[in-house]
């Protein structure tokens, strides 16, 4: 443990599912935030974990056996486990590394534009989620891969979520730990100043064409193994794109609106949330959303820079 996290409270046994040399450890409410789900690969040589969620802080000797972390996207909650293992190389791809190695470099991916909820936001994630910084993070490039011995994981780059979320593929066993393309009915999550719309579409075009037999998410929906259902479901989650497009269009019809207006009327959170993130990231994905209409003629700009229905 580092000085920046305490020993968490204990809980009940954490439930796991086995495929071949691949464990999946499920976090509470199958990985629903704040938790998460643990992946961790067996290879003769060496024992690699896929992120380090709040679970990881309670598997135990299996989660601190680990050698190498291998992330598939920065946020705060897949950093949860990382200072159990602080003498373990940490990979990170190269889109994300600074706000792997430092908290300015997570601010910075975050976009968070009020500073004053800044120190606020700090606090937050070293109370809980154990945040501490990886200066020693190591990156790496799409197609990358780390060999274990019998086992290999391979990167795809599928940005959208952050700059560099990547979906993770353990072969042979053919299960790719998708991350942050949770498929939850929530939808994507492209509010970052590092996210992107445009890339997101198009790493939910690319997702269907991963060699897997078994999908991973992050969080909330755990495991599939029937192919199938994972299309389903990503048709589902894919989908959300085009309701919030059309409820942004309601919005517009109603009056023509700044952006200001349109985020205090909220596209993508509850009124009544509320965290240090939330007016910069419902900015962020309205933004991208006005782009593309008024790149599209659907939406226009005047001088006053309000929106309408062209």
């Amino acid at each position: 443990m580092n000085s920046h996290a305490s020993e968490p409270v204990s809980r009940a046994p954490v439930q796991r599912a086995d495929f071949g040399r691949v464990s999946v450890f499920f976090g509470e409410k199958n990985g629903k935030y704040p938790d998460g789900n643990q992946v961790l690969v067996r290879g003769s040589d060496t024992r690699a974990a896929l992120d380090a969620p709040l679970v990881s802080n309670f598997i135990g000797p299996e989660f601190d056996a680990s050698e190498l972390v291998v992330m598939g996207h920065i946020h705060e909650d897949h950093m949860a486990g990382l200072h159990r293992l602080p003498n373990a190389p940490v990979y990170v791809h190269e889109a994300d590394l600074e706000a792997a190695r430092s908290w300015d470099g997570l601010v910075a991916a975050f976009g968070v534009t009020d500073r004053r909820r800044i120190p606020e936001m700090e606090t937050r994630f070293k109370r809980d989620f154990f945040y501490a910084p990886r200066p020693d993070a190591r990156s790496y490039v799409d197609g990358a891969s780390w060999d274990l011995g019998g086992v290999t994981i391979r990167a795809f780059h599928m940005p959208g979520h952050t700059a560099g979320h990547c979906v993770l593929l353990v072969e042979p066993e053919g299960v790719a730990f998708i991350g942050d393309i949770d498929l939850t009915g929530f939808g994507p999550y492209y509010g970052d100043a590092s996210s992107s719309l445009s890339g997101f579409r198009n790493s939910l075009a690319r997702l269907r064409d991963i060699p897997a037999k078994v999908w991973v998410t992050a969080h909330h929906r755990g495991v599939y193994t029937d192919r199938e259902h994972f299309m389903q479901d990503l048709t589902a989650y894919t989908a959300k794109l085009d309701e919030r497009e059309k409820r942004l269009l309601v919005m517009l019809k109603e009056a023509p609106k700044t952006l200001a207006q349109l985020v205090t009327q909220r596209l993508i959170y509850p009124q009544h949330y509320e965290s240090p993130w939330v007016d910069a990231s419902e900015t962020r994905t309205i933004s991208q959303h006005l782009a593309e209409l008024v790149a599209d003629g659907r939406v226009q700009v005047d001088e006053q820079n309000a929106y309408r229905v062209a």
